[in-house]
């Protein structure tokens, strides 16, 4: 390994043994660059399979945050002097994707200001039920870490009452406590059944004394937001019109403005809900295209169904994409439908959890779907039930496992990618590709079998979820630019995508503290953009299952650096949407 004050001079001008390449000094600069970002985060590390970082929890006292933040302008600093024309095309790119990786995090302390804004960062720095559901060590090893970050919580949650404001935004406050005590309960009560397999009484009682340390934290945190934060509150979440442009810009390179992007949002918005209302007269042309999609609302599963009914249809939609040839299978490990842990809740609908790309002994990967609350009313759980109707969840295990999320993650396992590739991904390509493929296997014929009746309502189901998506788009440029109340966007999402008021002010409250959820659309229009130019420029040798798996094979870049790759025009590599 080349030392770091020579690997300094190169970067900077000097020079060092001839043989020494340029991909070479960059790749070392890239793992001097991880050491770093992993020691600060190591719960991600953790994530991605790296087990050197097991037990560890981050240090976000403000001695460790200015550290950090310097480290970055030092490495971005250090990334600008390499020569990117002396490298070989894909570590070129290795390069930029860094890049865009160093400023994510210089936007998560600039733009979104998470340390001193956000309280939700603190009780998602903890990471235990990875722990629990992959088994990727002894089960008395993972206990142990278990054990050690618990121990660690006073430290964590004495910096987040160190730097948060002390005016914070209302809606980050009150996910925050539902973030907090949901992860409080899971450690009371879904912790203890998670190890019931361990024998050592006395790691056990280990086990118990720092689960108490833990949960007093996690609860005196909640009592602290309640008490010292949330009297406090106000409602300015908004990023602003600036620092929107420039996460778009920094983090996923596109250059439209915000303004331009709403237009082309309302425009789509405007196709699909024509989209959606012709497809409702297939099924009933004697009601209302509201009334005919409330009407398969109906057709949804009870509580208990929710999880066995969700698996049902999931092999069959896997063997769709198999035998219609829509991208390759590489592996054949399925997933498991589960329960989405409480700490998750508060934030997620459905998602999928994959074993990160360089785990090598865990190989589960789940489907989580959100159960309802057993304290809701009856009327809020069948409200929340609704958007899990059967053709509804069909189009969600296409986003979440086969052909999206999941199918996703067994491409970028199988392919050559290299380290910067599989541990950095765009939230535009990973959610506009899930979000991509409800429509595209649709398009394809799902359901198979000839039944226009079945078929329409699966379209409906779809083109309500575009909707969804777009209203997204619109409400996080609203929200952040223009500001938009929760209240007005949760009638935005009532009206435009004819969510009932439960779902619709969950979406709402979400995009106060997630702009990027505008991503979901764009990307799937960007994906869209470049299947249309890779499909001229390949004529005759294009067809759907190669596009797909060319497009899977680069890692998750942002969408535009991924048209520098495909495309060999020039001149189209910055058409990403016009």
């Amino acid at each position: 390994m080349i030392p770091t004050f020579c690997l300094s001079l190169v970067l900077m001008g000097g020079d060092v043994s001839d043989s020494a390449t340029k991909d070479q000094q960059f790749q070392t600069l890239a793992d001097e660059y991880f050491a770093g970002y992993f020691a600060f985060q190591p719960q991600r590390a953790v994530g991605l399979g790296f087990h050197d970082y097991d037990g560890k929890l981050a240090d976000f006292s403000r001695d460790s945050l200015a550290k950090e933040r310097e480290r970055l302008r030092l490495f971005q600093k250090r990334l600008a002097a390499v020569d990117a024309d002396k490298l070989r095309p894909s570590v070129r790119t290795d390069l930029r994707m860094l890049e865009i990786g160093v400023r994510t995090e210089v936007f998560n302390f600039e733009g979104l200001d998470a340390y001193r804004r956000n309280p939700m960062t603190y009780p998602q720095a903890i990471s235990l039920n990875i722990y629990l559901s992959r088994n990727f060590a002894p089960l008395a090893d993972r206990v142990r870490s278990i054990i050690a970050i618990e121990r660690q919580t006073p430290r964590l949650f004495a910096a987040a009452r160190e730097n948060l404001q002390p005016t914070l935004p209302r809606q980050l406050v009150e996910t925050a406590i539902k973030v907090t005590n949901g992860l409080a309960s899971f450690v009371e009560k879904d912790l203890p059944k998670g190890v019931a397999e361990l024998k050592d009484e006395k790691l056990l009682a280990e086990l118990k004394a720092a689960s108490a340390i833990a949960v007093r934290e996690l609860r005196e945190y909640v009592r602290w937001l309640e008490t010292e934060r949330l009297p406090k509150a106000d409602h300015r979440f908004a990023l602003g019109r600036d620092t929107f442009a420039r996460m778009l810009r920094d983090l996923e390179m596109v250059t439209l403005t915000p303004e331009a992007i709403l237009d082309l949002g309302l425009r789509e918005l405007r196709r699909e809900q024509a989209i959606f209302a012709a497809t409702a007269k297939l099924i009933d042309a004697t009601k209302p295209p509201i009334e005919v999609f409330l009407a398969i609302q109906e057709d949804h599963p009870t509580a208990a169904n929710l999880i066995p009914d969700t698996a049902r249809n999931l092999e069959a939609i896997r063997q769709f994409v198999v035998d219609r040839k829509t991208l390759s299978m590489p592996s054949d490990i399925r997933v498991t439908v589960a329960e989405t842990p409480s700490f998750r809740r508060a934030t997620s609908f459905a998602s999928m959890d994959s074993p990160g790309p360089f785990e090598t002994r865990s190989t589960e990967a789940y489907y989580y779907v959100t159960p309802v609350e057993p304290e809701w009313s009856a009327t809020q759980q069948n409200e929340w039930l609704t958007a899990f109707n059967y053709y509804t969840t069909d189009v969600v295990s296409i986003h979440e496992a086969y052909p999206g999320h999941y199918m996703q993650h067994l491409h970028l396992n199988a392919s050559a990618a290299g380290k910067v590739a599989k541990i950095f991904s765009s939230y535009a390509f990973v959610e506009g590709w899930a979000h991509y493929t409800e429509q595209m296997l649709l398009d394809e014929g799902f359901p198979a079998g000839g039944d226009k009746l079945k078929t329409a309502k699966y379209r409906l189901a779809q083109s309500d979820e575009a909707l969804l998506r777009l209203c997204r788009l619109c409400v996080a440029i609203k929200m952040h630019c223009d500001d938009m109340t929760v209240d007005e966007a949760t009638k935005f999402f009532q009206d435009n995508c004819y969510y009932l008021e439960q779902p619709a002010r969950q979406e709402a409250v979400r995009g106060a503290h997630d702009p990027g959820y505008l991503f979901y659309t764009l990307g799937k229009l960007m994906i869209l953009k470049l299947r249309g130019d890779w499909q001229k420029q390949e004529g005759q040798a294009y067809s759907l299952l190669r596009f797909h798996d060319e497009l899977l094979r680069h890692g998750a870049p942002p969408l535009p650096l991924l048209r520098q790759v495909m495309l060999k025009d020039r001149r189209a590599w910055d058409a990403s949407l016009e």
